[in-house]
């Protein structure tokens, strides 16, 4: 059976990683990278790390995150990247949660917060960088490994968990989600097989590798079909077309926000030759599509994922096949239905919630048995949380999160579908519909807006506009305008952030 330790090839000499650098780029063949994560994992051994510990990453998208994170999970241990950027209370929840063994930070960073954090709850603390010869592991407080190192070196299982991750939620304190092996290395085959990735595939990693999506489709996929990835330090939209041109990248995925980012940015000329660009994490809108089609010369496949489902659960095929605009696409090695509440298929077309079953979907979250009643079906299909329908064709059409779809006095809004008709206003870069609280309805609409640079537009003109394109009961009561819409890190919109932020300008001010 799979794991990251075989599910590569690990004596080839073609090129696994490039590190993008002005003075000197890094290019990593597969060779030098399974011995490098072989020599990280002898390291983690001997300090002390062992089966179930958790190996909390404090790193950027680096050489040494990728050979941490391979390391860690050869080592029977579990993988709990984190977000560089957090706060000490943020780290403080990880590290906690999950009990962490140990946790890799970047050099240099002795009173950091996520060292603050580690020591709290009496992690290890190793620094964990590139030398120019090997990935170092600096420990600088043994912590709870303490009189505990020179464990054996282990070889990973296919039922071990690789990989914890936490979902944001909508609401409450943050799941914990364990992916193990086997959930990984399906996932990988996955999207390996949905976009028929080849050794002749070099992607452009732009996703943060503390999260699924940068994880699995920019990383995992790649190296799964002998390709090759090339990891800057983070997304830049000055250096990204340089770096696909330069390194010679086929493709690239990413969240709809990056893609506009890019589109508000020349394309650069020539075009460089891309096969296909992926777009998953949030709603793409029909709009967007055709922009990126139209400027870069490449069809556009919109993917559906979830944290749950170790990334991708369904989408838009390769040309010749059919892609949607405004649709997630057809399951892709997952079992796809549309069930309502009691777990009972719907008829085709009717909209319920979107259920998944396949060998990627953890078994449940970790020390939640609540969720986990509540999260899957009698017949083990996951519930996503998403309402939609499926075509004759079995095209997926997400048109809501439960929670977030709009019930205006028993009458139900579609978030996705008014987002949709407010990004073709040509004076509208950003646009995202909310629930708010009315006195007479229970609920009505709000929208919070962002205008393209140098556009005006009023309130009661956009209104007016809107009134020609859905019905009245859709129109929104309150029309939010802002210079910036809150976003998570990976660049995602969650419309509870959106909705938050712009309530929170009507609060009265108080009196000094």
């Amino acid at each position: 059976m799979a794991t990251l330790s075989n599910s590569f090839q690990q004596q080839s000499q073609s090129t696994a990683i490039v590190i993008p650098d002005k003075d000197r780029t890094l290019t990593v063949s597969y060779d030098q990278l399974t011995a490098e994560v072989a020599s990280f994992q002898q390291k983690l051994a001997k300090l002390g790390v062992t089966p179930e510990a958790a190996v909390s990453i404090a790193l950027p998208n680096s050489y040494p995150f990728i050979v941490a994170f391979l390391a860690a999970a050869w080592q029977r241990a579990i993988a709990a990247p984190l977000n560089p950027a957090y706060k000490q209370s943020e780290f403080e929840f990880y590290i906690d949660d999950l009990s962490s063994a140990v946790v890799l930070v970047p050099k240099g960073q002795a009173d950091g917060p996520v060292v603050k954090a580690a020591k709290k709850y009496k992690a290890a603390v190793a620094e964990c960088y590139w030398d120019g010869k090997e990935v170092v592991l600096d420990v600088k407080d043994e912590g709870k490994l303490a009189g505990k190192g020179n464990k054996q070196v282990e070889k990973a299982q296919p039922d071990d968990v690789a990989l914890v991750l936490h979902t944001s939620g909508t609401t409450g304190r943050p799941k914990a989600v364990p992916l193990t092996h086997k959930n990984l290395t399906r996932t990988m085959t996955n999207i390996q097989a949905t976009y028929k990735l080849t050794p002749e595939d070099r992607t452009l990693l732009v996703m943060p590798l503390f999260h699924v999506h940068g994880l699995l489709a920019g990383f995992l996929a790649p190296l799964l079909s002998g390709g090759s990835v090339i990891v800057p330090l983070k997304f830049s939209a000055t250096e990204f077309w340089s770096n696909f041109i330069e390194h010679k990248a086929s493709w690239y995925t990413a969240v709809p926000t990056i893609h506009k980012i890019l589109l508000k940015n020349p394309p650069p000329n020539p075009k460089p030759n891309i096969r296909f660009i992926r777009s998953c994490s949030s709603p793409l809108s029909p709009k967007t599509f055709h922009e990126l089609e139209k400027t870069f010369g490449a069809p556009v496949l919109e993917a559906y994922a979830m944290t749950e489902a170790a990334h991708q659960m369904t989408s838009n095929p390769l040309p010749p096949a059919k892609r949607m605009p405004g649709s997630v696409g057809i399951g892709q090695g997952v079992e796809v239905k549309i069930l309502d509440q009691s777990g009972k298929e719907v008829p085709q077309g009717s909209e319920a919630e979107i259920c998944i079953r396949g060998e990627n979907v953890t078994k449940g979250y970790l020390n939640n048995p609540e969720a986990n009643k509540t999260s899957f079906t009698a017949e083990h299909f996951f519930r996503t949380g998403d309402q939609g329908k499926m075509d004759k064709d079995g095209y997926v059409i997400i048109t809501g999160r439960i929670k977030e779809l709009i019930n205006k006095g028993g009458e139900k809004i579609s978030p996705i579908e008014l987002d949709n008709v407010m990004a073709q206003h040509p004076a509208v870069s950003e646009a995202v519909s909310f629930a708010i609280d009315d006195e007479m309805y229970g609920q009505d609409v709000g929208i919070a807006v962002v205008l393209k640079d140098g556009q005006e537009l009023k309130a009661d003109e956009f209104k007016s506009w809107m009134t020609e394109k859905v019905a009245k009961f859709k129109l929104p009561k309150k029309i939010f305008f802002t210079n910036n819409m809150p976003k998570t890190a990976t660049g995602k919109i969650q419309r509870r952030m959106v909705a938050e932020a712009m309530l929170k300008q009507e609060e009265p001010k108080a009196k000094l």
